[in-house]
């Protein structure tokens, strides 16, 4: 039920094509490649990151197990 109501706010179509020009007339075509390189970096950025908390996770993991397959 809460899926639907959801998607009842996502934009269609047309609402995308209104925000892209609101964007191109708010950054100019100039500024554009440079907000989406930025982008692109936090984005990998934030993969990073995660995979290095997953890398973590699961070596404290490992590090709890061992001494108890010890025994």
């Amino acid at each position: 039920m809460t899926n639907l109501l959801l998607l009842g706010f996502l934009p269609s179509g047309s609402e995308w094509v209104i925000i892209a020009l609101l964007i191109l007339l708010l950054f100019g075509g100039k500024k554009i490649p440079e907000l989406m390189k930025g982008l692109g970096k936090g984005v990998k950025s934030f993969k990073d990151g995660v995979n290095e908390a997953k890398e973590e996770i699961n070596k404290a993991k490992d590090d709890i197990e061992e001494p108890a397959s010890k025994k």
